[in-house]
């Protein structure tokens, strides 16, 4: 097959995945989630890397769980990540009240009123997509994000548009640097940062993680201490009538000067959130892939 018709094939796959997605938006929620049931039940069969990796990522941070318990908690972990997914669907295509109708804003929604500079820590739960569209949807304040760019571009141009489809959100480009950020932080709008993943060596220190020194970006503490920002906590939770977004208080004596301690109490913080709801975590990325020099990686 020459390239031209590999890419062809691609464009005409992405636009009946596009496609599917739209039709999904319009069906009951209890649908939606039944087939997400169904398709992370398949995941979890035939995507043996993804779940090797989970189950590697689980057993580090739960040592004191049996292997029935990783095994159960990681088949539920896909068909929740696959739910996710498929509630994208919904979000970024679905009647903005119906959208409203399944999400909802509990907690400290106080600490988002006004026009301080602040830093969101939202992380990496299946649900994120569903916090930003709740704050950006439900709020009568501007929010920045940071975009990564995909490489196929009618699904990014999807993800983008259904990222920005509330509130005039304002979306900055991961390669476009810190500059824009900091300046959106100072011109009142939160930052909705998802700092809580390995991205390498780069920019990154080791600090504890369930116990694990694990490679981590210190960018809430800088983007709080450039900005001046106080830092807002937003867990996305998966319920059955949607999602709830829970708006926690600020974080009192952070930042400090030590980015390094900032860090190490962010993933302390952030394994409280997980306990809570540990199989809406993401745990099929490679959180512990970049070690300390002459340690060897869990993944082999």
């Amino acid at each position: 097959m020459s390239a031209r018709s590999a890419s062809g094939v691609a464009r005409v796959g992405n636009q009946v995945g596009l496609a599917f997605m739209r039709l999904l938006s319009v069906l009951p929620l209890s649908w939606v989630r039944a087939i997400g049931w169904m398709l992370g039940v398949l995941l979890h069969a035939v995507v043996l890397r993804r779940r090797r990796i989970a189950r590697i990522n689980w057993a580090l941070c739960f040592p004191e769980q049996s292997e029935a318990q990783r095994k159960r908690a990681i088949r539920r972990h896909f068909i929740v990540f696959a739910q996710a997914w498929l509630d994208r669907s919904w979000l970024w295509e679905g009647s903005p009240d119906k959208v409203r109708n399944r999400l909802r804003l509990v907690g400290d929604l106080k600490a988002l009123e006004g026009t301080s500079p602040t830093v969101l820590f939202a992380p990496h739960f299946v649900g994120m997509d569903a916090g930003w569209i709740a704050l950006t949807a439900l709020l009568q304040r501007r929010f920045c994000g940071i975009y990564a760019e995909q490489l196929n571009a009618d699904v990014d141009r999807w993800m983008a548009q259904g990222r920005q489809r509330f509130g005039e959100p304002h979306i900055v480009a991961r390669r476009q640097g810190l500059k824009p950020l900091i300046a959106a932080l100072r011109a009142g709008e939160p930052l909705y940062l998802l700092p809580d993943m390995d991205h390498g060596p780069r920019d990154s220190v080791f600090v504890p993680f369930f116990g694990v020194q694990t490679a981590t970006l210190p960018s809430l503490s800088r983007f709080a201490r450039l900005s001046d920002a106080k830092v807002v906590p937003v867990v996305s939770r998966m319920t059955p009538f949607g999602y709830e977004v829970a708006i926690h208080a600020p974080w009192q004596a952070y930042p400090t000067r030590d980015v390094e301690a900032d860090t190490a109490r962010m993933n302390c913080e952030l394994e409280t959130m997980i306990r809570s709801m540990p199989e809406q975590y993401y745990w099929v990325h490679k959180r512990f892939k970049t070690r300390p020099p002459g340690e060897a990686s869990p993944y082999g």
